[in-house]
């Protein structure tokens, strides 16, 4: 029958979820450390403990050698001499157990030194335990119990241990009261730990993941698939969810009847905003989702490699694009996992401005230049850094008379200085332009009257004088005479000479007939 000392030590194992024998090996450490204290002693010291009568018994064990010359320490060893003359069966390599006497004589600090062994040894066995227990349990979903409050800190039972919820795992939302049931995820678990080993959270994503599968059937079988959550707990959820069937509605699944579904997770996470989204393969349509509400004008990838994206937005839709706090934009860039620049349409335009003007080359024409500023004024304005005309004409009047020297008549001064030398450069690039315009204009004048000469001439050698009378023979002789080759221009009859050639009765017929062939 097992001794009252034993039974203990097994209900305390029970109770703990220890092995019991955990327990009865720290009870004889806390034994042989208040006996070595009591004898103060370095020799080998162990102890047992007997399940029937429950009596501790200590003991110095010393190694046997065979003769005193291998006795290196005595408080460790001892000769098969010696040791065969307290147990005969004893052989070299053997060990020789000497009592302690303990009963009666360790007294009350070797007690409580061996009760604060024996509570530090169970509580290390019960970590052990806990570690084993939760750590293939990371990221599962438990109901817990909430059993009091220490500090910023929330311990919670979750059956077989205590859990501890710092304050950056819970939700801004939350309060809780003792005795309350919550659900919670198992975070990490620590073995090193001081206190409950067990760290559990409900700002993280895995438990929005938790509601919507227990709350929408469509994800628990698998019809709908969550491609991804980005949370900020107390805050806002962004969701995106991906439907394998065609003829099913991921969003739709997940908002519910009226938004049943969606309104019963909310409550859960005490008025947490959820924000579901469509997935896409594609970055630039799933960021158009992502920023939501927000409407986005365009998407650009800046980098895909380094998943880099730039959106524009109108200049209206910007501060919703970005949130309170950026909180939307940041959101949405862990639920796509690009980076995202947003950008208002006035802002790329200026970009785009600022890139073209980069692009031009920016001229630099010295104050000598301006003949309206003495050579003391213009020693002032380099001694102030200000060397060009142009940057100059950057200068508000506030900036001018705060260089030394500089009052409100030499700022008047230098304002109509520099406008009477750009207003001068706008008149000599006008008036070069209308050189050049005149130029044109007499060059295109005179290419004209050239081409007018040359078309008077042209008809002058192609019509003959009217009257003029056509030999036929003198036609024919030219056309022989015309060298091979060339092309010989006849000239062509109007319809006065036509008609005088018909009626002139003078007209001989072979001439007629002379004409009539130089017609065709």
């Amino acid at each position: 029958m097992a001794s009252e000392l034993y039974n203990t030590i097994d209900a305390l194992s029970r109770e703990k979820g220890i092995d019991p024998q955990i327990v009865v090996s720290a009870v004889e450490d806390a034994i042989v450390m208040a006996t070595r204290k009591y004898y103060k002693t370095q020799e080998n010291l162990r102890a047992e403990l007997d399940k029937e009568t429950g009596k501790i018994n200590a003991y110095a064990v010393k190694t046997v050698v065979e003769t005193p010359e291998q006795v290196e320490d005595p408080a460790l060893q001892i000769t098969l001499e010696d040791a065969r003359k307290a147990d005969p069966n004893l052989e070299i390599g053997g060990e020789l157990r000497i009592p302690k006497v303990t009963e009666g004589i360790l007294g009350r600090i070797a007690a409580q030194l061996a009760k604060q062994v024996i509570f530090q040894k169970v509580r290390e066995a019960e970590r052990d335990t806990v570690y084993n227990e939760y750590i293939g349990r990371v990221g599962e979903v438990v109901n817990a119990t909430v059993k009091r409050v220490e500090g910023p800190d929330v311990i919670f039972d979750i059956g077989k241990a205590e859990a501890r919820m710092p304050r950056k795992e819970q939700s801004r939302l939350e309060s809780f009261a003792i005795g309350e049931r919550v659900r919670v995820v198992i975070a990490r678990v620590e073995k090193a730990s001081k206190g409950p080993g067990v760290v559990v959270s409900r700002a993280v994503p895995d438990l929005v993941q938790h509601l919507f599968q227990t709350e929408v059937p469509e994800i628990y079988d698998g019809t709908v698939v969550i491609r991804a959550i980005a949370r900020e707990a107390g805050e806002r959820t962004k969701i995106a969810v991906m439907s394998k069937d065609k003829d099913v509605d991921a969003v739709g699944a997940c908002v519910g009847m009226k938004g049943m579904r969606v309104q019963s997770i909310i409550r859960e996470l005490h008025g947490e905003k959820i924000d579901i989204i469509e997935y896409h393969e594609d970055a630039v349509t799933f960021a158009e989702k992502a920023l939501q509400p927000a409407k986005v004008s365009k998407v650009t990838v800046v980098d895909s490699g380094g998943k880099h994206l730039e959106v524009v937005v109108d200049d209206s839709q910007l501060s919703l694009a970005i949130g309170k706090k950026g909180q939307n934009v940041r959101l949405a860039a862990k639920l796509l996992g690009w980076k995202i620049d947003i950008k208002s349409e006035e802002e790329k335009r200026q970009e785009v401005e600022e890139q073209m003007s980069a692009m031009v080359p920016q001229t630099a024409t010295p104050l000598e230049s301006v003949s309206g500023l003495g050579e003391g004024l213009v020693e002032k304005l380099s001694a102030a850094g200000v060397t060009t005309v142009e940057a100059l004409a950057d200068m508000t009047p506030e900036q001018l008379e705060a260089i030394e020297g500089i009052g409100p008549k030499t700022v008047e001064k230098i304002s109509l200085a520099v406008n009477n030398y750009f207003a001068s450069l706008e008149q000599g690039a006008t008036a070069e332009g209308e050189v050049a315009i005149e130029g044109e204009t007499a060059m295109a004048g005179s290419s004209e009257a050239a081409s007018a000469e040359v078309g008077a001439e042209d008809i002058t050698a192609e019509i003959p004088v009217a009257g003029e009378e056509v030999a036929g023979e003198k036609a024919a002789s030219s056309r022989e005479a015309a060298p091979a080759g060339e092309v010989t221009v006849e000239p062509q009859l109007n319809s006065a000479d036509e008609s005088e050639a018909e009626h002139s009765d003078e007209m001989p017929a072979s001439e007629e007939e002379s004409a009539s062939e130089t017609r065709k």
